[in-house]
């Protein structure tokens, strides 16, 4: 069994910002997932009472094989639903997407054990989990150019229809990627 959790802000505010980027890959992880693959797929469901998040759900033959994850109680507090979700559902198999600003928008990469280097979103979910060890998924964000706008403001302005474009591509890059090996697990 996998889980993938998505960082990102709950609020239509926040849609469309860079720091929505965990949230915006897992909407597109669920929709390949659909299109691609021989799982059942289900829709996004209001865990907010049990496991304060979003959840959809990856069965193939009926049998519970995964789980996709958008933590609903904003960035830096996001490993208190991570913890909830892994204490029912136990697994290795993790995987964390977030945004990262030391990586270009339309880049990404993806390792296992990187430092959060100031993220507090993966900071939290690494002190709830008493680990490090685990896949993650890093989307570049940085486009802020020759403006001098500081990290923590930058990654909540909406990105513009150009920028959004760019990074819903790099993201469908990395779920092909991420993909192959999920299906390892």
């Amino acid at each position: 069994m996998f889980i993938v959790t998505g960082l990102g802000n709950p609020g239509k505010q926040y849609e469309n910002t860079p720091h929505n980027a965990g949230f915006i890959a897992l909407n597109s992880l669920r929709e390949y997932l659909i299109q691609n693959t021989n799982y059942q797929v289900s829709e996004w469901e209001d865990e907010s009472k049990i496991f304060f998040s979003e959840i959809c759900k990856v069965k193939k033959a009926g049998e519970l094989i995964g789980i996709l994850q958008k933590p609903l109680t904003y960035m830096n507090n996001s490993g208190s639903a991570v913890k909830l979700l892994k204490k029912k559902f136990p697994t290795e198999n993790f995987v964390l997407i977030h945004d990262d600003l030391d990586i270009p928008l339309g880049k990404y990469k993806i390792q296992e054990g990187k430092s959060p280097k100031g993220h507090n979103g993966v900071l939290s979910v690494e002190n709830s989990l008493s680990r490090n060890d685990f896949l993650r998924v890093r989307i570049g964000i940085e486009n802020r150019g020759e403006r001098l706008i500081p990290g923590e403001e930058y990654v909540l302005i909406p990105y513009n229809k150009k920028e959004l474009e760019i990074l819903k591509s790099t993201i469908q890059n990395s779920i092909e990627e991420l993909f192959i090996q999920i299906e390892q697990y």
